[in-house]
């Protein structure tokens, strides 16, 4: 007989249901959120099991990782799947996830998700939290051009190299002003420094890293496309088609079909969210600035713009390079440009 498994991630416990192949429980229980914890849980039942599955998400990669090492069957679930399939899965759990989980890794009804490598989120991790300060600077310094703007100070277009200067010069006379300045100079000086040290980190990375040197190759892909791509990829070979790394980060149209009616919509916007902005991003570098090796790309964007508008263009082309990106990497071979 065979036997399956859900489970249900939490914080600090984990809810987790075994059955057999019929579907009646064998054993439900509340287990902490720890790999050793789940080993051992699954250890006592004395029974193999075909397939456990939990629900992708920050801390189940982690354990995913954990109970693949030990020699566990474990499957990372798609989150959107899991949910519409339970709405539709003629017995309802009551809100127990972990049972409902269990039926559907018993049925087959579920998708599996790619987990990613340790190298690859720690790469994503650094680029988050990049991210996460840089958004805190630019918010600080935004704050100290508003709060003097109501007092008639204007700081107008000065260089990042210049803006304490220019600060601390408008503010000069003003006890209050002063006092304000100085402390959120104090931490914009402090989240400068740091946004200095993610950047010079995330080079060094880039440096040693042969998968993103090769995407450096392509025009309007810097180091932070490259990494962000890379990362998000992590194994090009797990995906049949390269045309299928489009849909995977939302840059395909949605598509309604039923009957005589037929229409697209935008982008579905599904997926990884910061990779669809880099691959924005570096479209519209290529397709606005004078860069050299692009001159087939940039052509049939400007193509592409004339029809259907400069933004769907810019889509269109960052789904292009998305799929140019990937055969690189699954090729091993550097960009070539094509005569337009």
């Amino acid at each position: 007989m065979s036997y399956y498994a859900g489970i249900d991630v939490s914080l600090e416990e984990s809810s987790v249901c075994a059955v057999d192949s019929s579907g009646k429980i064998v054993r439900e229980g509340k287990v902490p959120s720890e790999p050793k914890a789940l080993i051992a849980w699954f250890s006592s039942l004395g029974v193999e099991f075909a397939r456990i599955g939990l629900e992708a998400g920050p801390t189940s990669q982690w354990l995913y990782a954990g109970m693949q090492q030990a020699g566990l069957a474990v499957e990372l679930l798609e989150t959107r799947h899991v949910r519409n399939a339970f709405k539709i899965m003629p017995v309802k759990w009551g809100g127990k996830d972990a049972r409902g989980i269990a039926e559907l890794i018993r049925l087959g009804w579920f998708r599996p998700v790619h987990c990613k490598s340790m190298e690859a989120q720690e790469t994503r991790a650094m680029l988050t939290a990049r991210k996460l300060v840089q958004k805190e600077l630019l918010e600080t310094e935004s704050s100290l051009r508003g709060i003097l703007r109501g007092f008639g100070l204007k700081v107008g277009k000065v260089s990042p190299l210049l803006f304490e200067g220019r600060i601390r010069e408008l503010v000069a006379g003003h006890p209050s002003l002063e006092k304000i300045a100085d402390a959120l100079l104090s931490v914009r000086r402090t989240l400068w420094l740091e946004f200095n040290s993610f950047e010079k980190r995330l080079a060094a990375i880039a440096r040693s890293d042969v998968r993103t040197r090769l995407l450096m190759t392509t025009p309007g892909v810097g180091i932070i496309v490259a990494l962000t791509f890379a990362s998000a990829i992590d194994d090009p070979s797990r995906f049949k088609s390269s045309k299928s790394v489009g849909p995977l980060f939302g840059m395909t149209p949605t598509r309604y079909q039923s009957g005589e009616t037929d229409y697209s919509g935008r982008i579905s916007k599904q997926g990884d969210g910061s990779v669809r902005t880099v691959l924005y991003e570096a479209a519209h570098t290529i397709i606005c600035k004078p860069l050299k090796g692009c001159t087939a790309l940039k052509s049939w964007a400007m193509r592409l713009a004339k029809r259907a508008g400069r933004k769907k263009a810019t889509v269109a082309l960052a789904r292009k390079l998305a799929v140019i990106m990937h055969r690189m990497l699954a090729d091993g071979t550097p960009f070539v440009n094509q005569p337009a």
